[in-house]
């Protein structure tokens, strides 16, 4: 006990010290905090997974500085924000990036009105042609419009003509997940890349790379899985892997861990629901179908797995289609917000209907 009493007593003497590393550890603390979406984000375009297309031609507008209209679509997760953000860093700089840069996301009012005012008075001021790193800069600003497809038409009108009037003093990016929702005459101002969803090993090699980085612990059928549940999706796949992580401190991540953050339905339990549908019970079904509902499975996941499994089943091709364009009625009726339990036991219902026909 007295050892311990002098030990503590030395340390009350040396103040300055513990006071710095905790500082410093205060830091670290400060560090981590970020999520890793963020921490392992490209901070240049030649650190953009997959895209090499888009990669390509940016390289080449930013060794000329000359960036013409863009519109980026594709899926989440593919890094299309990403990729904007990496090349404004690159043609201004981090002093000059805050002020030449304006990104208005859909959490953002975006109306007719914003368009109106904020963007046009953001296009419109002029801005010098050299950084303060004396390094040559582009003498034009980025507005950067996300997930653009969420816009009303009106906006997307009011829009066109600034990008025609404001052509000198601004450059647009137009970033969205259908491109079928932006109108035609923006389209056709814009150079329009596609980004692919992420290939499978590509996705591999990064979140292998932050494991080493952080340090994790994993199983190879782990990150295989995290790959297969994030379905080409990389902010996806980084996110679960932090929450696997968090969970997990101790244990290595392991697939049954990547399944149960990602919500996946063990297939055991879609192969027992069809196989009640396949003997035709609808008293059994019924009891199924609520305990999977029950258990909090969410209905699109289910959705999307039995899709999957029933594609594989031994039912001919006229059976699969009556199924399948059940899938897309559900699908739809649970993106308007009706009962999930009505819209599975009405698919699971028809699934049955066909596999007794088929008997």
């Amino acid at each position: 006990m007295q050892a311990f009493l002098k030990g503590s007593s030395s340390q009350s003497v040396k103040a300055p010290k513990p006071s710095s590393s905790s500082s410093s550890s205060a830091g670290e603390k400060k560090q981590r905090a970020v999520p890793w979406v963020e921490k392992y984000r490209p901070k240049c375009v030649d650190e953009v997974a997959f895209q090499e297309e888009v990669v390509a031609v940016l390289k080449k507008s930013l060794e000329g500085a000359d960036l013409p209209n863009l519109l980026f679509y594709g899926p989440p997760g593919t890094g299309k924000t990403s990729t904007i953000l990496a090349a404004a860093r690159e043609l201004f700089g981090p002093e000059l990036y805050r002020q030449r840069v304006l990104e208005l996301n859909a959490s953002d009012e975006r109306g007719i009105q914003v368009i109106r005012e904020k963007v046009k008075n953001f296009a419109q001021l002029t801005v010098a042609g050299s950084r303060t790193d004396g390094k040559p800069c582009p003498p034009f600003k980025i507005i950067i419009l996300d997930e653009a497809d969420s816009m009303t038409n009106p906006a997307q009108a009011a829009l066109r003509r600034t990008m025609e009037k404001e052509s000198r003093t601004t450059r647009f990016c137009l970033i969205c997940n259908y491109i079928s929702r932006i109108i035609e005459p923006l389209t056709s101002r814009c150079s329009k890349f596609r980004f692919k969803p992420l290939a499978n090993d590509i996705q591999q090699e990064r979140l292998l790379k932050i494991c080493e980085k952080e340090n994790l612990q994993y199983s190879k059928e782990g990150i295989e899985a995290l790959v297969r549940v994030s379905e080409g999706d990389l902010r996806k796949a980084i996110t679960y892997l932090q929450s696997a992580a968090r969970l997990n401190t101790e244990r290595e991540i392991t697939e049954q861990i990547i399944i149960e953050i990602a919500g996946v339905v063990p297939a055991k339990v879609i192969e027992d629901v069809l196989q009640i549908c396949y003997r035709g019970h609808f008293e059994k079904l019924e009891i199924a179908v609520k305990d999977l509902i029950d258990q909090g499975y969410a209905a699109t996941n289910i959705l999307n797995q039995l899709h999957d499994v029933v594609i594989e089943e031994k039912l001919n091709d006229k059976q699969k289609s009556v199924i399948t364009e059940k899938m897309a009625e559900v699908d739809k009726c649970l993106s308007d917000g009706a009962d999930e339990y009505l819209q599975l036991l009405s698919l699971c219902s028809v699934v049955m209907q066909q596999a007794i026909h088929n008997t």
